[in-house]
């Protein structure tokens, strides 16, 4: 009998991205005319996108293939293959918990509920799309850094206070600004050998980017914390670490980014202190006795 021919291996699909609705969600604002229609379509009409052709949904969308293909990148996707893919594991696997807005008659038990579940989400599509090799990159600039500056505005000043004060209990040489006169100053005179950390939300608060960009320009390497979508301080940032926080009409940016932002800080952390493990652990223990003398 002939041999039987082996059946050819399958072909590993790309990685799909993961909360793909969420992403088009959060970058459609900052996006063209063209792009902002094929973002709709595609929000209204995934089960059908999924059966789709790039050139069907260009024609329906009066845009180019050029266009939509753009668009995929835009959001992150290799191609439009690549966003075909992810919609349809987003289907099949629907969000459990939405983002629901709060309403005028709504009683104190809904309202605890929708918070929580709005919170719990932003965690679930912000680990969902952090890259490994990204937050890498970013403990390996803080660690080599001589010294570490941390910048933060408004609601994202509490933020930066408290990512000092986390680097401080593990021993990091760190200092934190947030008043934009002292920033500008202090950012101008870094150089290298210096780390700076911003945390910005919507990645264009004037002061933070200034901030940010005179870091740069002095030879510092710059690590910012914003929200997915296009904004000006990802110029001047060499790593970018992304949330995923969605507005609603009561729960605007200073609510839901503060536990997204806190929730990558904890991962610096917790990884810087395990590239160099028993020191950590020292310094955490000598600098928890020292609070204990602050309690009776």
């Amino acid at each position: 009998m002939p041999a039987r021919s082996k059946a050819p291996k399958p072909t590993a699909h790309p990685t799909a991205l993961t909360a793909i609705l969420a992403r088009i969600s959060s970058v459609r604002d900052s996006l063209g005319n063209t792009a902002q229609r094929i973002a709709d379509f595609i929000v209204a009409q995934p089960e059908q996108v999924v059966y789709m052709s790039v050139s069907e949904v260009a024609e329906r969308c009066s845009a180019s293939e050029g266009s939509v293909v753009g668009f995929c990148k835009a959001i992150g996707a290799n191609g439009f293959q690549a966003l075909k893919i992810s919609l349809a594991q987003e289907i099949v696997r629907p969000v459990h918990m939405i983002h629901e807005d709060l309403e005028p008659d709504d009683d104190v038990a809904t309202v605890a509920r929708k918070v929580f579940q709005s919170n719990v989400q932003t965690l679930h599509d912000t680990s969902s799309t952090l890259e490994p090799a990204t937050l890498k990159r970013a403990v390996r600039i803080l660690k080599k850094a001589k010294r570490i500056e941390i910048y933060g505005i408004g609601s994202a000043a509490t933020i930066a206070a408290d990512a000092h004060y986390r680097m401080l209990r593990i021993g990091m040489n760190v200092k934190v600004e947030t008043d934009s006169h002292v920033q500008a100053i202090s950012a101008a005179l870094t150089g290298p050998g210096v780390a700076v950390l911003t945390i910005s939300h919507s990645g264009s608060t004037h002061e933070t980017v200034t901030a940010t960009r005179l870091a740069k320009e002095a030879g510092a390497q710059t690590i910012c914390i914003t929200n997915f979508g296009k904004s000006p301080i990802r110029a001047y940032s060499d790593v970018t670490l992304v949330t995923m926080a969605r507005e609603t009409r009561f729960r605007t940016e200073a609510m839901t980014s503060r536990l997204a932002q806190l929730a990558i800080i904890d991962v610096l952390i917790a990884c810087l202190a395990l590239t160099d493990y028993d020191n950590a652990v020292t310094t955490i223990r000598h600098t928890s006795d020292i609070l204990s003398l602050k309690r009776y």
